[in-house]
């Protein structure tokens, strides 16, 4: 197998792992379990919590001690170990401390594949900028066959799910020992753990447009967090009214979620364009006012005569997730120094992946609790849906207020390249 195709294998798994729970989890907790908005805003915290941290210290150890490659498979491994523990948790309580470990595994080994693959294709003397993308896609598509084959199965509500996000886990953690070996730097450092883990990057606060601009990262990333917890147990609660309960969104509603994946793959394409003609001050813009539609369309769509708002929804994500993570990032390689450029991009994914998901996960399910929660396990969703759309709309009107950045087009001269 050429290495581009166990690269890609490598992608797959390592998303279909994810996928196979992330966006199903909620109607595991919802239908199957009846925990609280509350307890289940801290089951989606546990990803921002990890990601603050774990992601840092995995790289350390695999440039001083661990290969890159044995490490993500002895993450994987002892995270399929965890994956198989979660259906006995019978309290939130014990549900969250299980995922929470999951979650120091899994979450730095998004960042170790990366590692892997760029040092397997800079080995096979591979332009790197030009075939990763093509391997990283493979990536997305195994999250949506994890979310089909979950859905096909019928087991969005049950425990099962977990057992096949663990069997995809274990086949990565033996398969990643045959990866191309990553070099280790046995050299004595002077570099500092400040330096390490990327603190030294915070500094860009001083800089009041830089702040500006990782406030509003960490409020976007809040906003990615509601639409992954809540929108699959969403389409399950029109199970509970009759004139919905037999329709093919209301049976299969991961297999409606994965469109906003598909719809993500397409969207990548077009950055650039859009780039090119509008800056990303404006392209982030427009991110943020397809979050208000995200949210505004599922508020009054339903799986019947509403079909389409949802569906538009999905396609609408795809502009909503991408247009402000890839520009973001762009804008975070464009506006610091070279010298701490790897550092500025963690301290983006700290604030995105890190503090938003848990100013997204503990406060969405605090204010569904508190205002949206009716009679038994019913859930008043238009008013769910319409508070974030709200939400991202005031995020929006700020963001274009107080923002301040001029389009220069020579700084995205090298981005179609």
């Amino acid at each position: 197998m050429g290495i581009k195709n166990r690269l890609i294998l490598m992608n797959f798994l390592q998303f279909f792992v994810w996928g196979a729970w992330l966006i199903t989890i909620g109607g595991y907790w919802f239908q199957n379990k009846g925990w609280s908005g509350t307890e289940f805003g801290a089951i989606f915290s546990t990803m921002g919590i990890a990601s603050l941290f774990m992601p840092a210290i995995a790289g350390i150890i695999a440039d001083r001690w661990v290969n890159a490659e044995k490490l993500l498979g002895i993450f994987h491994i002892c995270g399929a170990i965890i994956l198989t523990l979660l259906p006995q948790a019978n309290t939130p309580a014990s549900m969250f401390w299980l995922m929470l470990i999951n979650m120091f595994f899994y979450m730095p080994t998004i960042s170790l594949s990366i590692t892997v693959a760029y040092s397997a294709l800079n080995k096979s003397n591979m332009d790197v900028v030009k075939e990763y993308p093509p391997i990283r896609v493979f990536g997305t598509v195994g999250f949506i066959i994890a979310m089909w084959t979950v859905s096909l199965l019928k087991i969005e509500t049950s425990a099962l799910q977990f057992y096949v996000a663990a069997l995809a886990s274990l086949c990565l953690g033996f398969y990643a020992f045959s990866l191309p070996k990553c070099n280790i730097n046995k050299e004595p450092r002077d570099k500092s753990i400040v330096n390490s883990l990327g603190l030294n990057a915070f500094r860009l606060f001083k800089n009041p447009k830089m702040a500006m601009f990782f406030i509003f990262s960490m409020l976007l990333g809040a906003s990615l967090q509601l639409t992954n917890a809540y929108g699959d147990t969403f389409l399950h609660d029109f199970a509970k009214i009759d004139a919905y309960k037999e329709l093919i969104a209301v049976k299969y509603p991961a297999i409606i979620m994965s469109i906003s994946q598909i719809s993500e793959t397409l969207f990548i394409l077009a950055i650039p364009f859009f780039l090119k003609r509008f800056g990303i001050k404006k392209v982030m813009l427009i991110s943020m006012i397809a979050w208000v539609l995200r949210f505004g369309l599922f508020a009054f769509g339903d799986p019947s005569g509403g079909l389409w708002m949802i569906i538009l929804s999905c396609i609408v994500y795809g502009m909503a997730f991408d247009f402000f993570n890839i520009s973001g990032s762009l804008f975070v390689e464009t506006s610091s120094d070279s010298s701490m450029r790897a550092s500025a991009q963690g301290l983006f994914m700290m604030m995105t992946n890190g503090f938003g998901a848990i100013l997204g996960s503990w406060s969405s399910g605090l204010i569904i609790d508190t205002f949206f929660k009716g009679e038994g396990d019913l859930f008043n969703w238009e008013g769910i849906w319409s508070t974030f759309a709200i939400y991202s709309l005031v995020v929006a009107i700020f963001f274009a207020i107080l923002f301040k950045h001029k389009h220069d087009p020579k700084q995205l001269a090298g981005f179609n390249h």
